[in-house]
């Protein structure tokens, strides 16, 4: 058996997808590219995918991962091509990696995000960050399926800063874009959660919604309040191990050869 895994974005009109309509879509992949997957046993076998930490519905990522069980091995940056070429665009793969080391869920520490606030002035943002991170706790609600429920939003944030987005043409209304580090607790808290608690501490009410992409994820370092790749543990595994059977077959094909 090989694992392998992957990294993939949710771009454009597809951050609107949801964590179930990505899983159908990228088990049609997986069929389309032919790759020898491993299943699970019952009555009802499934491909053995296991998917981390999915971002909400409706933002944006560059940093989406998932983990796959072969019955075959295959070169790693292979199968990315022709799962790739496989889904629609927006949601492409561009990383890839044999799994060399265990509990990559446990890596995924904390998560990079931007946050962009269109009519918002950035001495505005600015001000309202400041509120933020100068409070001890900021409490915020959110609707569950089990009711309304109150935590607190500033203990998972690690950063939080509030940059000028640039200008496209002469004229532009203004807009700030936010840059925040949160950490990976329970519960979840989530970029639209941080903007209900600068709504709270300063009043800060964007015109029109946010536009979220989330940048990264992985182990966080707290005291730089950087988030570092959670596949690299892989790679380096994987350079300082022989050889597999797919990476000498890759490695002797023809070049150009498919």
């Amino acid at each position: 058996m090989q694992r392998i895994r992957l990294r993939y974005t949710k771009r454009g009109r597809l951050r609107f997808t949801s964590h179930r309509d990505f899983q159908r879509a990228f088990e049609r992949a997986l069929r389309r590219a032919e790759v020898p997957m491993a299943y699970s046993a019952g009555f009802t076998p499934h491909p053995k995918v296991s998917y981390a930490n999915a971002a909400p519905t409706g933002t944006g990522s560059e940093a989406e991962y998932l983990e796959i069980q072969l019955t075959e091995e295959r070169d790693p940056e292979r199968l990315r091509e022709l799962l790739d070429e496989s889904l629609p665009d927006g949601l492409d793969v561009i990383d890839a990696v044999e799994a060399r080391t265990p509990n990559l869920a446990e890596r995924l520490q904390a998560s990079v995000w931007e946050i962009r606030l269109d009519g918002v002035a950035p001495d505005e943002a600015e001000r309202a960050v400041a509120a933020f991170l100068a409070a001890g706790t900021v409490e915020v609600e959110r609707r569950t399926k089990n009711g309304l429920r109150s935590f607190d939003a500033r203990g998972a944030v690690a950063r939080l800063e509030a940059l000028t987005a640039p200008v496209d043409r002469p004229g532009d209304p203004a807009c700030a874009i936010l840059r925040l580090v949160v950490r990976h607790l329970t519960p979840a808290v989530r970029p639209d959660d941080v903007l209900s608690g600068l709504r709270a501490t300063a009043d800060l009410a964007p015109p029109v919604p946010a536009a979220v992409t989330r940048l990264a994820q992985g182990l966080l370092d707290e005291e730089s309040g950087t988030v570092t790749d959670p596949l690299a543990p892989d790679r380096e595994a994987v350079l300082a191990a022989p050889p597999t059977a797919a990476g000498l077959t890759a490695a002797m094909a023809p070049e150009g050869s498919a």
